[in-house]
Order: structure tokens, then sequence, then C-alpha cells
């Protein structure tokens, strides 16, 4: 094994986690979902880290990483959902958001062309929220901390921040797309 395949293969942990972790939340063992999800977010923060400073970026892990990411929120909300932890209605928003910019890019991809998307300043905000928001409630399961006010408040500005960012994709590519179609235009 290569050592530039570090990266790749915290990823590939990190989507094992997501068993372990869908299982503790399900079986009520909180204080286990919680230091999962912490080594989850420590190895996602490694890889990254060991990607860029050693050079060991490798188109694999371009894909895998952002799916690693989506696999982890995507089934802890919907756990937490169903264990009654958070409400249905906000795990659904936080998907919906998902789900709008994975089909508008493979909208676009089919009836536009390639499309090279990037995280937006407000995307990376919202990612932190989610993050956050999630700690939140899987501590305050686990250890009382920190007080549900606090957690409504993060979820609150989660909110806010799921629908800027899904909006800010949208103007994004219908920006692009505008532009492709001129640029067509253009070279008839």
């Amino acid at each position: 094994m290569r050592a530039s395949n570090i990266p790749n293969l915290l990823t590939v942990f990190r989507i094992v986690l997501v068993a372990p972790l869908v299982l503790s939340l399900h079986n009520g063992n909180n204080v286990s979902a919680v230091l999962i999800f912490c080594v989850a977010g420590f190895t996602d923060g490694l890889d990254g880290y060991l990607a860029r400073s050693m050079g060991w970026r490798t188109r694999l892990g371009a894909l895998l990483d952002p799916a690693a990411d989506k696999l982890m929120m995507f089934c802890t909300f919907v756990t937490l959902a169903s264990v009654k932890l958070v409400p249905l209605w906000l795990a659904a928003v936080v998907i919906a958001r998902d789900l709008l910019i994975v089909g508008g890019a493979a909208g676009y991809r089919l009836f536009v062309g390639p499309f090279e998307g990037a995280a937006t300043t407000v995307s990376k905000l919202n990612t932190a929220m989610q993050l956050l928001f999630l700690l939140c409630v899987m501590s305050e399961a686990a250890f009382g901390l920190p007080p549900q006010a606090v957690s409504v408040a993060v979820g609150a500005v989660m909110v806010v921040t799921t629908v800027a960012s899904g909006l800010d994709y949208v103007r994004i590519g219908v920006k692009k797309a505008r532009l492709q179609g001129e640029g067509a235009g253009n070279d008839r």
C-alpha cells in the first residue's frame, strides 16, 4: 500500500462508520453515537489535510469524500428523525436540499454539459451548522448538554443556511446554464 492511499482509506473507514453510528442511534446508545460521530469528523478532517498538504489528491478521493459526507449526513438525519430526536420536517429540509443539488447537477450535465461543482462559502457554513446541530442533538441525548435551547437555536440557524445554500446553488446553476447557452448561441 502506498502512503498516498491513506486519505482514501480514511474516507472508506468513514463510510464504514455509518452503520455503527446508525445502529447506536437506533438502539439508544447515544454516547457511542457521539464518539463514532466525532471519530468520523476527525477522519474527515485528517483525510482532507493529508490530501492537500501531502499532495495525495486523487480522482477517487474527489468523488468518494463528498459521497461519504452526504451518506453520513443523510443517514444521521434520517435516523435522528426516526428515533424522534429531530423533527421529520427538519430532516426533510436537509435531505431536500441535497436532492435539489444532486438533481440540478444531473440535469445540468444531461441538458447543458459537464458541470464543475465547487462548495460555496454559504455551503461551507451550512455544512458546519449541520455538523454542529447533529453534535448538539446527539450530545444532548447522551449527556444532557448543551441545553435544548442551544440545540434549537443552532437548528434554526442551520435551517436558514440550508435554504440559503440550496437557493445559492440553484442561482449558480441557472447562471452557468445561461452563460453556456449564450456561448453556444455565439458559436453558430
